[in-house]
């Protein structure tokens, strides 16, 4: 099982002895934590693929070397990717004009790269597909984790290269209709994620256990209704494809 997007980082799940157990892209976030994905890369080579991004939380926190950091680290690991970065109108005090640049630059950088690009977005899906129809992208694709856009606007993230991931945060009843979307896009680009320690499943809570990418994955391929064994066949397929730069 192939877990698209987590912080494996985080110090809370410093708790958790063998949270490195399964094929991961982890994702920095902020300056500080780049060099702990850093060191897990190094620890497990085979399993941690890292991603080193800004994320639209903590822009404002960036140094005037963030850039210059950014492309040190993925110059250091030739299979990373850029993330988790994007837009976010839903945090408090979003500041989205300086958001946006800043998301901006590190589309560039994974165009640059050819390398690949995953996006958090949360209440900006509009302002999200203007951003990509203007902006160079990666051939490889971009992950638009966790997505909760509206149905209406999968199908032109779809061609301008969109993977989707589904985390075991839908399976809370009041995320219905988000599951509704997951059952429409089309299997080959449909990735699984436990983004932990966040997003819990039900009745879990925080931090989010990575062990959870099981019960996940088994969520996933009943809402595709297909086998598991064939359903996680399809996913290492995609999670391929999705890698390849």
């Amino acid at each position: 099982m192939i877990d698209a997007h987590n912080h494996l980082q985080d110090k809370r799940l410093d708790s958790f002895p063998n949270k490195v157990f399964t094929t991961s892209m982890v994702n920095g976030t902020c300056e500080d934590d780049w060099k702990h994905v850093a060191e897990l890369a190094e620890k497990f080579p085979d399993e941690v693929i890292p991603n080193f991004g800004l994320h639209p939380w903590f822009v404002n926190e960036r140094t005037e070397n963030w850039e210059a950091m950014l492309n040190k680290f993925l110059d250091l690991f030739p299979n990373a990717g850029v993330g988790e970065v994007g837009i976010d109108k839903w945090v408090r005090d979003h500041y989205i004009t300086v958001q946006q640049p800043i998301f901006e630059t590190q589309i560039c950088i994974a165009a640059e790269r050819e390398i690949p690009l995953t996006i958090h977005c949360l209440r900006a899906f509009g302002r999200l597909k203007e951003i990509l129809d203007r902006n160079p992208l990666p051939q490889a694709g971009f992950l638009l984790h966790s997505y909760s856009g509206p149905a209406e606007l999968v199908e032109d993230f779809l061609k301008l290269g969109a993977y989707f991931s589904i985390s075991g945060y839908f399976m809370h009843e009041r995320k219905a209709a988000a599951r509704e979307i997951f059952r429409t896009i089309p299997i080959e680009r449909l990735l699984v994620e436990t983004d932990a320690p966040d997003m819990p499943m039900p009745g879990d809570e925080i931090p989010n256990d990575p062990a959870n990418i099981a019960p996940i994955y088994e969520f996933a391929a009943e809402l595709r209704e297909m086998k598991l064994p064939e359903f996680e066949a399809q996913i290492a397929e995609n999670f391929g494809n999705f890698r390849i730069t």
